[in-house]
């Protein structure tokens, strides 16, 4: 890539607006408006370009997953240097989370740039966390990774990965419950099915039993939202032994 290029300048008052928020948001001058734009374009747009290959931020979003991911895996391998693979594996999981990655978004307010062709309420939460790797992947295209390093330094590093915080924290119940009932030999099992009544979205409930007994049902919008409810609920219940096991 040739970063010595010269910056492109916005032909329009909509690219000038845009340029001189992102200038803002990023701390360095965008080279290549395009790629920002791809990066919060929804695919409800229906975009192409002169191929025939969509324009929207899916893409971008893979590519931004995989840098953010190593970035951050390259500060706890700094930072932790007696965890083994397993540790730092389940603490860059906590930190790349989905429930983090949609914090990240809202606090820096990413919806605000997104085109779309559907309302903010029907795009759901994940959009935020989506937008957010897209523009680490923007970023790459446009400036590299040095650039992206910076940028994931002071967007997430520095205001929200805390070590000793993460430790504590529970990525996942259902992964906990599961851990806990091999380790003590306990029949587990999570049962799900739709479970919509009445309303128009579909819904999910997921029940959980152990040793044959129905310890916690959960229901949500997803399969995995419900699992983790009932988890969660499983946990609560057990809190003690599994905490002392």
């Amino acid at each position: 890539m040739n970063f010595l290029r010269k910056i492109v300048r916005p032909k329009t008052k909509e690219d000038e607006d845009f340029y001189y928020d992102l200038k803002d948001l990023l701390n360095f001058k965008p080279v290549v408006l395009n790629h920002y734009k791809k990066a919060f374009t929804h695919r409800s747009l229906k975009m192409t370009d002169k191929t025939g290959k969509p324009i929207n931020y899916e893409r971008l979003e893979f590519l931004g997953d995989a840098i953010l991911g190593s970035v951050i895996a390259s500060y706890l391998y700094k930072e932790s240097p007696k965890g083994d693979e397993g540790y730092l594996t389940q603490m860059r999981s906590k930190v790349v989370s989905r429930e983090n990655l949609n914090k990240l978004g809202k606090d820096l307010d990413l919806i605000r740039f997104v085109r779309s062709n559907v309302s903010r309420d029907q795009v759901g939460d994940n959009i935020h966390g989506n937008i957010f790797e897209a523009l680490v992947g923007a970023i790459y295209l446009d400036r590299g990774y040095n650039y992206c390093h910076q940028f994931i330094y002071d967007q997430v590093i520095t205001p929200y990965v805390d070590i000793e915080r993460l430790e504590g924290k529970i990525s996942s119940y259902k992964g906990l419950i599961i851990e806990w009932c091999q380790k003590t030999k306990k029949k587990y099992n999570f049962e799900s099915y739709e479970d919509t009544g009445n309303q128009t979205k579909k819904h999910f409930s997921v029940r959980i039993t152990i040793d044959g007994q129905k310890i916690a049902k959960g229901r949500s919008t997803s399969k995995k939202k419900a699992e983790e409810m009932a988890a969660k609920r499983v946990y609560f219940t057990f809190q003690n032994q599994i905490t002392n096991s």
